[in-house]
């Protein structure tokens, strides 16, 4: 993966995906606010004359950031532009939904900016470098949970430590060390409940991952990871699925974040 860069000073990346899905469907999932949310952060478009004119996404607490719809072709491609950081070129983003034989689509992401120095191609190989994972998430969503209501929510501490030293300290304790694809999986007592099946490990040095098919407390999609981010940001989203899903969010978002803080506390900053 790198960037690609023409005369013109663009620099651009781009990131794919084969999901389960007609256009329409996976136009949902990728073009509207419950859609976003549903595998990816809370978002919310924002209408004028009952079509997209902007799209805000929710990182976590005091980090929203805003996009401008520059173009709208439902249920193929939208593309957008917003500033990703304080100071950097304004990014613009496009959405593109192929379909394929067999009532699949392609999903492509394509980022791009205009700069005359490579000083923030670094920002741009970080955001190619999460996709992967992020469309894992899309790709169970669509297959599993398509359609239903998602109740999203959110655990993060920002450490000073290493990103292997900060895995041990979640893994260790939640029995994730070790744990292989397909295999099923519970929470220790200690915890609010959570287990299910194990669907991806990624064990990079940088941004290990695990992804799990949920049972319980309801239906959904746990990711648990880290990734460098002014520190060592630990991340886990739930994206909980059907009625019993807000309660099951209300109750136990508080405990997880109580959880996450207490691994960290001398250096850790809670989100």
């Amino acid at each position: 993966m790198s960037v690609k860069k023409d005369a013109s000073g663009r620099r651009s990346v781009q990131v794919e995906v084969e999901v389960p899905g007609s256009p329409e469907e996976v136009w949902r999932a990728i073009a509207t606010g419950p859609g976003i949310s549903a595998w990816f952060v809370p978002a919310v478009f924002a209408e004028k004359g009952g079509k997209p004119v902007s799209l805000t996404l929710s990182f976590g607490p005091g980090m929203d950031s805003v996009a401008k719809i520059t173009a709208w072709d439902p249920p193929h491609r939208f593309a957008a532009e917003g500033e990703p950081a304080p100071g950097s070129p304004p990014m613009a983003d496009e959405w593109i939904v192929e379909a394929k034989a067999g009532g699949t689509c392609i999903v492509r992401v394509v980022h791009s900016f205009f700069a005359s120095t490579d000083d923030w191609d670094g920002q741009l190989e970080g955001v190619e470098q999460g996709w992967p994972g992020i469309f894992k998430i899309l790709r169970l969503y669509l297959t599993h949970f398509r359609g239903m209501p998602c109740t999203p929510a959110m655990a993060m501490v920002v450490a000073q430590s290493s990103a292997a030293e900060a895995w041990k300290a979640v893994t260790g304790p939640l029995k994730l060390a070790g744990v292989k694809e397909g295999q099923t999986w519970k929470a220790p007592p200690g915890v609010p409940p959570l287990g299910g099946t194990i669907e991806a490990v990624s064990k990079t040095d940088k941004m290990p991952n695990v992804l799990v098919r949920l049972d319980a407390p309801t239906p959904g999609v746990a990711s648990l990871g880290v990734f460098p981010a002014g520190g060592t940001m630990v991340l886990l989203s739930l994206y909980l699925y059907g009625d019993r899903a807000a309660a099951a969010v209300a109750r136990d978002q508080p405990l997880w974040q109580k959880w996450m803080s207490e691994r960290f506390p001398s250096d850790a900053v809670s989100g």
